[in-house]
């Protein structure tokens, strides 16, 4: 299927042929904003690196934090990442509703490395919402942030959706007001101390306690950040970088861009889109090879540059 470059946004009827539509729209690596019942969401299918790097393009999102994807039920959950008895327990009591669960990400689970940002966990949830949950059945597990510019109001009807992404994406599902409108409460295992509160939201962590049998440890440490709504997090690999390369010094290992054709590429052609979406691949695999010194083509600043540029600035930052 040819994949979609040019958005122009539609508003699609909350239908079955309205549904149908923005899953081939999903498929062919489009854009489309769907309402869950806390805010609406900014979708791409989770699996799709080209599509997902597009959510961070069309946000101006400043650099490329974990998303969290939408799934049908907890046995599509299971087929991304490993859970234990307690996720298993909260995934029966609350979902389809406003809890996400971040779990260790399965091995070769089909999700784009910039959905987890390189991290070895990936954020899950399942939307309560009816269109949602059809439209996920038509197209696969979703990776979708709130769908509004980045740091701007969450949005919570379609009129928000357009006011602020209208013209960079696809198309908005029409499924009027959110009932919640407030995000999704996201907790994570914490080995055998229980369950962490990573993001207050719209399930009270009383009544997630009230299952659990015990209280919530409260997530302090800015350390660690393993989901969206959290200060960055920042995956460096082993090696050292240099940034702005136009060549390798002796020793190191050029990873390119553009017309610095280096050892590895972010994107033969230039294409941002193409960088966005193979830079964690790409620094894992330079792990994976051992290298010990990285020299970095330069990545224009502009656009998703900005972000490619802020997590690689991050990597190379000099550590204790």
């Amino acid at each position: 299927m040819d994949r979609i470059d040019s958005p122009r946004t539609r508003l699609l009827p909350a239908t079955s042929e309205g549904v149908a539509e923005a899953a081939r729209l999903l498929r062919g690596g489009g854009l489309v904003a769907f309402p869950t019942e806390t805010v609406y969401g900014l979708g791409a299918r989770a699996a799709d690196g080209h599509a997902v790097a597009r959510i961070f393009e069309a946000k101006g999102r400043p650099s490329f934090n974990p998303l969290i994807v939408h799934v049908a039920d907890p046995g599509e959950a299971e087929a991304l990442a490993e859970t234990g008895p307690e996720a298993r327990a909260l995934m029966e009591a609350f979902w389809p509703g406003p809890l996400a669960l971040v779990l260790p990400l399965r091995a070769g689970a089909p999700v784009a490395d910039l959905v987890t940002a390189g991290l070895p966990t990936v954020a899950l949830r399942a939307p309560a919402h009816p269109l949602a949950q059809a439209l996920i059945a038509a197209a696969g597990p979703l990776a979708a942030p709130s769908a509004n510019p980045s740091g701007r109001v969450s949005p919570t009807a379609p009129s928000h959706v357009l006011a602020g992404l209208g013209g960079r994406i696809e198309a908005v599902l029409d499924g009027g007001p959110c009932p919640v409108g407030v995000e999704s409460t996201i907790v994570a295992p914490d080995g055998a101390d229980g369950m962490r509160l990573l993001r207050a939201g719209g399930l009270p962590a009383e009544t997630i306690e009230a299952v659990l049998g015990r209280p919530l440890i409260a997530d302090t440490d800015p350390a660690r950040i393993v989901a969206p709504g959290q200060m960055e997090s920042h995956y460096a690999p082993r090696g050292r970088l240099r940034l702005g390369a136009m060549a390798a010094e002796p020793g190191e290992i050029l990873l390119g861009f553009g017309a610095v054709a280096g050892d590895l590429s972010l994107s033969p052609s230039g294409d941002l889109r193409e960088a966005a979406a193979n830079l964690f691949a790409a620094l894992h695999r330079l792990d994976a090879e051992g290298a010990e010194r990285i020299a970095v083509a330069p990545v224009p600043d502009h656009g998703l540059g900005r972000a490619i540029n802020d997590r690689l600035r991050r990597a190379a930052a000099p550590r204790p």
